[in-house]
């Protein structure tokens, strides 16, 4: 799109015609101007513009849409994935990255869970632009979280605005739409707003192995309000239990997060391109945006102590906070540069005593697994440590910090997940991670979006009249430890002969036969499963990082090139 000096295409999924795009584009002038253009588009979607020699890039806020850049000999180049860039300029592994994750796992937050794991290969926070000049690259930061300073009635109503649009913008015009309906509040919020205008729309959801799960009964009930749709409910046996095939890998771009499910996830794609699905929604990220976020007492408590009394009262009755621990936190003050020292001191410390919240500026205390080898922990602890010399907070408050720190985490994970259904020929739509939906959840104040008395209390009013008040009013969330109980027993020798040639230990990270006995001593919980898939996360990708990498079919931009053929066309769907 060409209204004047700028130049501009979206690419993505942005549900504006063609005439609103222009309409936005004649306030263009200089590359600054593109903020406002990127403030009011819907979606999730990366914007690249260009003003003479100089190319503006940007992703999502919410980190779903990355970009990643790095130097081709003397010329700077962008990519929407690291691997590609990887690739073009024969970058290998970046060991003291990998260490890091290999050592501190899946609660590694950003700024260092953002650093890419190939060397030479940098990555554009989400809130930050890159900016490619002749002879450099520049990172410009260009978004902030909104304040959150919008009542409870105010925040839903903007969110169900912003998530109706969301919805209505992936209709499925070629193809039978899907949505996942396992009956919690997430999924099946984005069922009952597809089927507004898709009635005959596929659900489905996995049948449940725990018996205490009553993710049936209210999927159940979601299904028979939707009399016109298809229901499809896969049993357990005719799924591929958690862990299979191990050593199978996601892609190249980073260790992926979720190995345990990830013949489960290829299976499902599978299943639902051969019912006819062509576009399916997942509730990726409504944990992130409307689930407990415990930091905001912090603030609280110093702006409404009574208030904060009384929300203490109720997270002690709910999950047994010890009250010294939590007082403790509560008064001490700390930056985030202090906290990510402590975490590198207290990395090789004794597990954090159970049941006490994370009230500072992570999610969880970092510590080293028994497995990671002294040189490991010694990378990770030094990369800590540089970390703690840059740290800045993503928001004021400590409860949007860490909401914008979860969605960081796992927003890079989920776009691999819709690579998964993309190979199966299913496009996989995250209406959650859209930018606005994102703006309208952390809109809101922090202590009626989180409160120990109500579940997703912000999700549930936005909703109100749109999804059964059963569904609102669910105070419980499934829970699949006997899934993940019962694969790991299946698969423990496949995940024994995934170890027990290990790229990871011959690279000096972990020790076998530490990792070995971790893997098969019993435990009454699920939590090593959990370190466990980080790891083999881990493994997978190194093995094939150790390959030379074929040039992915990816959007690179030079600093001095901008594709002739983007016309600036915005559709409701991924090209």
């Amino acid at each position: 799109m060409a209204t004047g000096p700028v130049r501009l295409v979206v690419i993505g999924f942005c549900p504006v015609t063609t005439g609103r795009l222009e309409e936005l584009c004649r306030r263009l002038h200089t590359l600054t101007d593109v903020d406002a253009v990127a403030r009011a588009l819907p979606g999730s979607f990366h914007v690249v513009a260009a003003d003479g020699a100089t190319i503006r890039v940007q992703g999502s806020v919410s980190g779903l849409r990355q970009v990643f850049h790095a130097r081709l000999g003397e010329v700077p180049i962008a990519a929407d994935r690291a691997d590609a860039l990887a690739a073009l300029t024969g970058a290998g592994i970046d060991m003291d990255a990998l260490a890091t994750r290999v050592v501190c796992g899946g609660m590694l937050p950003p700024p260092l869970s953002d650093r890419s794991v190939w060397a030479g290969v940098s990555t554009v926070a989400p809130d930050h632009c890159l900016l490619l000049e002749p002879e450099r690259a520049r990172e410009v930061r260009w978004w902030r979280p909104p304040e959150p300073e919008l009542a409870l009635e105010a925040g839903a109503a903007a969110l169900r605005a912003a998530l109706i649009t969301a919805v209505d913008g992936r209709r499925g015009d070629t193809g039978a739409l899907s949505a996942d309906l396992s009956g919690g509040m997430d999924s099946t919020t984005l069922s009952f707003l597809a089927a507004r205008h898709t009635p005959e729309l596929l659900t489905f959801r996995w049948a449940e192995a725990e018996a205490g799960n009553d993710d049936n009964h209210f999927a159940t009930q979601g299904a028979a309000a939707l009399p016109e749709a298809r229901h499809l409910v896969v049993a357990q046996d005719e799924l591929p239990p958690i862990f299979t095939d191990p050593g199978s890998l996601a892609d190249t771009e980073r260790p992926y997060l979720y190995p345990r499910t990830l013949a489960r996830v290829r299976h499902t794609a599978r299943l639902l391109a051969g019912h006819g699905s062509r576009s399916h929604l997942a509730g990726h990220g409504a944990d992130e945006l409307f689930g407990p976020a415990p930091g905001y007492l912090y603030r609280l408590a110093r702006r409404h102590p009574l208030t904060t009394v009384r929300h203490l009262r109720g997270h002690r009755a709910l999950s047994r906070w010890p009250l010294a621990a939590v007082a403790g936190q509560l008064v001490r003050a700390g930056s985030p540069a202090q906290w990510w020292l402590t975490q590198a001191e207290q990395l090789t410390g004794p597990p954090p005593p159970r049941r006490v919240p994370a009230l500072g500026w992570g999610l969880a205390p970092l510590r080293a697994p028994v497995w990671a080898t002294d040189d490991a922990v010694a990378a990770a602890r030094e990369a800590l440590r540089a970390t703690a010399e840059h740290a800045a907070p993503f928001a004021d408050d400590r409860g949007q910090h860490q909401y914008l720190t979860a969605l960081r985490i796992t927003a890079p994970a989920y776009r691999q997940v819709s690579r998964l259904f993309g190979a199966a020929g299913v496009a996989l739509h995250q209406p959650y991670l859209d930018d606005r939906v994102v703006e309208a959840a952390l809109a809101v104040r922090l202590h009626e979006r989180v409160t120990p008395w109500r579940y997703k209390p912000l999700l549930a009013e936005s909703m109100r009249g749109l999804v059964p008040d059963v569904v609102l009013g669910r105070t419980t969330k499934g829970d699949f430890s006997a899934d993940v109980r019962a694969g790991r027993q299946r698969n423990l020798t496949a995940l024994l002969e995934v170890f027990a040639d290990s790229v990871l230990a011959d690279m000096g990270l972990v020790s076998p036969g530490a990792l070995r006995e971790y893997l098969l001593t019993p435990h009454a919980d699920i939590s090593r499963d959990i370190t466990t898939e980080k790891l083999l996360g881990c493994e997978t990708w190194a093995r094939a990082a150790r390959q030379p990498q074929p040039l992915a079919n990816r959007i690179f931009l030079g600093s001095d090139d901008v594709p002739e053929s983007a016309s600036g066309r915005v559709h409701g769907r991924d090209r």
